[in-house]
C-alpha cells in the first residue's frame, strides 16, 4: 500500500464516494463533485484519483450488474475502506487544527 497523504482532489473524492454511499460511481461521482464544488469534473481525471486511492488501498471497487440501458456494460461501484475513514479523519483534524490558530479566522458565532 501507498502513502496515505491525501491531496485535495483527492480528498474531494473520497469524501464523495463516502457521501454517495452504496451508489458511488465514477459518473455520479463527478456529477457531485459538480454540484458541490461548482466546478466540472472530468470523467479521466476522476478515474485517475479512483485508481490512485484504490492502489492506496484508500477505497476498493466491485462490478455492479450489467443493465440493458448500459448495453450490457457494468458500472464499476466504490467504496471507502477503513483505512480511507482513517485518512479522511486525520485531514480533517489537521485542517480543523490549523484553522484553528490563524489569527482572527476564528468565526464561530458570527452570522
Amino acid at each position: 500500500m501507498k502513502g496515505t497523504n491525501l491531496g485535495e482532489f483527492e480528498e474531494l473524492v473520497l469524501l464523495t464516494i463516502a457521501a454517495l454511499i452504496s451508489d458511488a460511481y465514477s459518473v455520479a461521482i463527478c456529477d457531485e463533485l459538480e454540484k458541490y464544488t461548482g466546478r466540472a469534473a472530468k470523467l479521466g481525471v476522476v478515474h485517475a484519483v479512483l485508481n490512485r486511492l484504490e492502489e492506496k488501498g484508500l477505497v476498493k471497487s466491485r462490478m455492479g450488474e450489467a443493465t440493458n440501458a448500459r448495453g450490457g456494460k457494468r458500472k464499476r461501484y466504490y467504496e471507502v475502506t477503513h483505512t480511507g475513514k482513517v485518512a479522511l479523519t486525520r485531514s480533517k483534524e489537521v485542517r480543523e487544527a490549523l484553522w484553528r490558530i490563524i489569527p482572527g479566522f476564528n468565526l464561530e458565532g458570527t452570522v
